[in-house]
């Protein structure tokens, strides 16, 4: 996701000089990002925040300080956080590569085949094909192969409180969702409590198979195999029911493609306006036949809304489609067409892989 960032030239100067003693106040720490002073034990900002969320949310004080004075500074999460340079291609193609490929492929038949019954129940109560909720958790962790090995604890109050300069400030975010951290694992009849320094996951905080962040796991996961708990790590049945609730919430309609080929127009001005809200379905069938796109039969029968989505592939030509409401709601799992695309084709990959199968 990002390039490693630049280290800092070793000058003659700093072999002549002995380096100050490095202060932990809050300023000290913010003004370096590599420092030394991992832990997050003497910053005010976080202690007066771990005291905050505690009344808020009606939780023991003394554990939430004690979780946040054992955080540690993680300089490898600032780095993967970091946006690409600027002028970085984006390419499609190389993307696809990267998910719609043999391994998954292969990983999500055996997912399927091991869990076709709780799939086939969440496209009933939800209207979610298995298709897409295969491609959801395949694109995610290979089916729980690689769930990330970071504290969720140390990923998110690095990214709360020491979030990169010169990227757009996500810190708030980051907050909220240490906050839900901590709300996660307090106990619940469903949750039966966790320990917030154990629990592992991606340099974002994302955790289980399905990637969930902490405030969505407390707003969308859910028990499906009714054991009376909710499990994303080592239940398939949950996560498999969490990922289409989730999609439901999101606006999934039942039935719905998520996408039709389009040919675009060829008129710079009508292509730039079809284009104009991105990833939003604005347009109608008629509307994008207005505007000189090309759209097949079924594509111009269609009752809803449309939005031109372009895939830029490098120094080549982009890839098209017309998305739907649908596309839209697999975006709001990871907003990016990209991705929305690469869970759409590793699903129906694995689809074919079913069939060939059978």
């Amino acid at each position: 996701m990002a390039l490693a960032l630049a280290s800092a030239p070793a000058g003659a100067a700093a072999s002549r000089h002995k380096k100050a003693k490095p202060q932990t106040t809050q300023k000290a720490a913010k003004a370096d990002p590599a420092r030394k002073d991992a832990s997050y034990l003497q910053r005010d900002d976080v202690m007066r925040f771990g005291v905050e969320i505690a009344e808020r949310n009606g939780l023991d004080t003394a554990w939430v300080l004690t979780a946040l004075a054992d955080a540690r500074y993680q300089p490898s999460v600032v780095k993967f956080i970091a946006p690409p340079p600027a002028g970085t291609a984006k390419n499609w193609a190389a993307y696809r590569a990267r998910f719609v490929e043999p391994r998954r492929i292969t990983a999500g038949v055996a997912f399927w085949r091991a869990n076709e019954g709780w799939l086939l129940r969440a496209e009933d109560v939800y209207g979610v094909p298995p298709e897409i909720v295969v491609g959801i958790i395949g694109v995610e962790t290979i089916y729980g192969q690689q769930m990330g090995n970071f504290r969720a604890i140390d990923a998110l109050t690095t990214l709360a409180f020491d979030y990169p300069a010169g990227a757009r400030d996500r810190s708030a975010f980051f907050r909220a969702e240490l906050e839900q951290l901590f709300i996660h694992c307090r106990s619940t009849p469903q949750r039966a409590g966790c320990d917030p320094l154990t629990l592992r996951g991606s340099y974002a905080g994302a955790l289980g198979m399905p990637q969930f962040m902490p405030g969505s796991i407390n707003r969308h996961a859910v028990d499906f195999d009714g054991d009376g708990r909710i499990d994303l790590r080592d239940s398939s049945a949950d996560v498999i029911g969490s990922v289409a609730h989730y999609l439901a919430e999101y606006g999934w309609r039942r039935g719905v493609p998520t996408h039709f080929a389009v040919a675009v127009p060829v008129d710079a001005a009508d292509r730039a306006l079809l284009l104009g809200p991105d990833i939003v379905p604005t347009f109608s069938p008629a509307q994008f036949a207005a505007h000189g796109a090309v759209l097949a039969p079924e594509a111009q029968r269609f009752d809803g809304l449309l939005a031109l989505v372009e895939l830029q592939n490098g120094a080549a030509a982009p890839s098209y489609v017309a998305g739907t409401s649908n596309f839209f709601a697999i975006t709001r799992y990871n907003q990016s067409s990209y991705y929305a695309m690469a869970v759409i084709e590793l699903g129906e990959a694995v689809k074919q892989g079913i069939g060939a199968a059978r």
